[in-house]
């Protein structure tokens, strides 16, 4: 079985939303390496949307997963945010915690400790509401097989942020750049990309599911990100890794840059 099928697969029918994140996101006590991995996601969303005071009209989130952990910060800063899933289970998924529906998973462990960040932990409650007020929209797209047209009524982002997606979704590097490349035209001129990374990644698990990923390097990394229009600003590459159970990689990038005005996709 070829790779684009086996990810197909994995990626469409293996993949139960609730339990990927259980396995990925549950910010307790059971993995200390996953707790990191979750609290530098955070830290590094609250210097970059709070503390470097960050404002816009619209966020895009492109997401390969129903997470909400790197939009905790960003609500702060947007008036909108809109969000795309590679499946429609995903989109359901999300839509569950958004409507406050029976079954939807627990972010509020995080959601604690993104307020700790801000300086009160009491105010959880007010953060899940406004996050809730401020995501408006959340769309079904495939980034590899990009259809403008279910992006055509949206305004132009001010800032785009795709995180732990496209590695996992992309099965080699020419379709890398091109989602890459894709997606970046949702972003307007002199507008702001924020992108998360499972560095030298080879795998990551669904369930007992072993599916493979894109094997990022920085450099290649890098070069992908300026062929696609843009200026980096930041680069930063952390050691800390999520368990070798569910992920084998070495490291997680964070990475910012801006958009060159007047460069086209």
């Amino acid at each position: 079985m070829d790779q684009s099928r086996i990810k197909k697969e994995a990626l469409e029918k293996l993949f139960d939303p609730k339990e990927f994140l259980k396995a990925y996101y549950s910010f307790d006590s059971t993995s200390s390496e996953k707790n990191d991995i979750l609290m530098f996601l955070l830290r590094n969303f609250f210097k970059t949307f709070i503390l470097d005071g960050v404002k816009g009209n619209t966020l895009i989130r492109i997401g390969g997963m129903p997470s909400i952990l790197e939009l905790l910060s960003a609500c702060e800063s947007f008036t909108e945010i809109i969000v795309t899933q590679n499946t429609d289970r995903n989109c359901q998924e999300l839509q569950k915690w958004l409507k406050k529906e029976p079954g939807a998973f627990n972010w509020t462990p995080l959601v604690k400790y993104a307020c700790e960040l801000e300086g009160d932990r009491n105010k959880w409650a007010e953060k899940e509401e406004k996050l809730r007020r401020t995501v408006k929209q959340v769309l079904e797209c495939d980034v590899t097989k990009f259809n403008p047209v279910t992006f055509a009524s949206l305004p132009p982002a001010d800032w785009l942020l795709i995180c732990h997606c496209l590695e996992g979704i992309c099965n080699d590097l020419s379709t890398y750049r091109a989602a890459l490349k894709n997606v970046s035209s949702l972003l307007k001129p002199g507008g702001h990309l924020l992108l998360v990374t499972a560095m030298r990644s080879n795998y990551y698990m669904i369930g007992q599911h072993k599916v493979p990923c894109l094997f990022l390097e920085k450099e290649v990394l890098e070069e992908a990100v300026k062929e696609a229009g843009y200026d980096i600003l930041q680069f930063e590459v952390t050691p800390i890794c999520y368990p070798a159970s569910l992920v084998e990689h070495e490291g997680i990038s964070y990475l910012v840059a801006s958009k060159g005005k007047g460069k086209e996709d």
